[in-house]
């Protein structure tokens, strides 16, 4: 573990948090909010698994900051990033609604994987023949639909977002953005959008650009998504951190973790730091809630997800289960830890509730203000939700092959047409592909090792009877067109 901050964190200074930053972000002298609304920031990572953190039990990676705020905040062991891939988790993450209702499924719209292996027609992007017969959306949220920030600004706030974006050419709101952290990158290239996955620096470019944005801003209140490009493929790693993580594992043992993806993890953990004593130098600590967590779960090139089934791209518990912290001193009390379910499209109402904006009038919220939970750990109500997937997302031999083809029987998908349920303890992963459905109790077995389908026919039918309900409720597309 570090024990000499690095030396990006060193340039913090309790007189003023100093950056490197050459040029300054302007000044949004037009969002002056009441004082008394809390300042809200998500540090948001990309495909960071459940596991990939000490206070997970990991103990490859190394995650200081990130435990440390785990230790002054709460944990969430059961977050839901609402899906298993980033377009459509950061979709409804920012609009609070189910893929169904904003029709982002897949990075790049349509889907992937041998055509001769499926079961039913579904848009796909050599047959155009397929492109109608439901809405996909390739990476883009309407402009109709209100996002977080437009949400927030209604209430006084000033909002960032800085890097990954992911969903669309249209801004959504923010006063402030920029895909590496460059005063003046404005990224607005919808599915074009240039990719920062292999730049060593940018997460320190992001997070000068955040720190920047939080000073000008520390006395109105402000809404800063600081989205990083790590630690989604392709890597690269700064040398020094990888040559000492490759010697590290060696010592260790550590079999199934790439040490540059190690080295792209301490970069967000760094990150999450310098943003920590950033808030501690201004004094606005007690007044900011801060979110640190991933948009799905870990890839299974790169990490193992520990006793997580799956992995990005899937819907066991490897693929839409992620790191979830939150601290907000006053409200959250340090070092609790919650099992109720969270998911991504929480965050809508939760922001809502904080800073007495309203909800949007011109889409449904799906989901569930946390701040219950933030008040009680125990938080006991039955919740809910649901995870929907109308296409195919082919995996890699030996890696991710989660699911049998139709056709052959032989490994071949990561997900096929299907509807997840998540009730209390009960999991339902209803397949439109094979006419059947596997059923887990995750209280018993987090690991999905046990499928009770056909020994609890009560319960069977109960969450059947509300995966149809839903389905139905919010018009999600069911293939039913067979490609003999």
């Amino acid at each position: 573990m570090r024990t000499i901050p690095n030396q990006a964190l060193r340039s913090i200074f309790s007189a003023g948090c100093r950056i490197f930053l050459g040029t300054a972000l302007p000044f949004v002298s037009s969002c002056t909010g009441p004082s008394g609304k809390p300042n809200i920031i998500i540090v948001l990572s990309d495909d960071l698994g459940w596991a990939d953190v000490g206070y997970n039990g990991n103990r490859c990676l190394e995650t200081p900051y990130i435990d440390q705020l785990s230790r002054e905040g709460m944990v969430f062991s059961r977050f839901y990033p609402s899906a298993a891939n980033s377009a459509p988790s950061r979709a409804s993450m920012m609009t609070g609604m189910y893929s169904p209702r904003h029709h982002v499924y897949l990075p790049q719209g349509m889907a992937r994987g041998d055509v001769s292996h499926r079961r039913w027609v579904v848009p796909t992007e050599k047959m155009p023949e397929t492109h109608n017969l439901f809405p996909v959306s390739n990476n883009n949220v309407d402009s109709r639909f209100e996002s977080l920030a437009e949400m927030l600004k209604k209430a006084g706030y000033v909002s960032s977002r800085l890097g990954k974006w992911h969903i669309g050419d249209d801004n959504q709101g923010f006063d402030y953005s920029s895909s590496d952290g460059t005063p003046g990158f404005v990224a607005n290239m919808g599915g074009e959008e240039e990719r920062f996955y292999d730049d060593t620096l940018v997460a320190q470019r992001l997070t000068d650009a955040g720190i920047d944005f939080i000073i000008r801003h520390k006395n109105v209140p402000f809404f800063l998504f600081l989205s990083h490009w790590e630690v989604h493929s392709p890597m690269a790693g700064r040398k020094q951190a990888v040559a000492r993580f490759s010697s590290l594992f060696s010592e260790k043992g550590c079999q199934g973790v790439d040490p540059v993806y190690a080295a792209e993890t301490e970069q967000l953990d760094i990150s999450l730091g310098r943003i920590m004593a950033c808030l501690d130098s201004l004094g606005i600590t007690d007044n900011t809630l801060l979110i640190f967590t991933s948009d799905n779960g870990g890839s299974l090139k790169y990490t193992t997800n520990g006793v997580l089934r799956g992995g990005k791209g899937g819907f066991y518990e490897g693929g839409i289960r992620a790191p979830f912290v939150a601290r907000w001193p006053g409200i959250i009390k340090p070092g609790s830890f919650t099992d109720w379910p969270a998911n991504g499209i929480d965050l809508m109402p939760t922001f809502a509730e904080m800073a007495g904006a309203p909800l949007p009038e011109a889409q449904p919220v799906d989901g569930i203000s946390l701040i219950s939970v933030f008040r009680n750990p125990k938080h006991k109500s039955e919740r809910s939700m649901f995870f929907h997937f109308p296409l195919y997302l082919g995996g890699e031999e030996g890696v991710n092959r989660e699911l049998p083809s139709y056709r052959t029987k032989e490994p071949q998908w990561r997900a096929v047409p299907s509807t997840t349920l998540i009730r209390g303890d009960w999991k339902m992963i209803l397949y439109y592909e094979y006419d059947t459905y596997e059923l887990y109790n995750l209280a018993d077995d987090i690991s999905e090792k046990n499928n009770l389908a056909g020994q609890l026919p009560d319960i069977e039918k109960s969450l059947l009877k509300e995966i149809r309900e839903w389905v139905n409720a919010v018009d999600a597309p069911v293939p039913n067109i067979s490609a003999n």
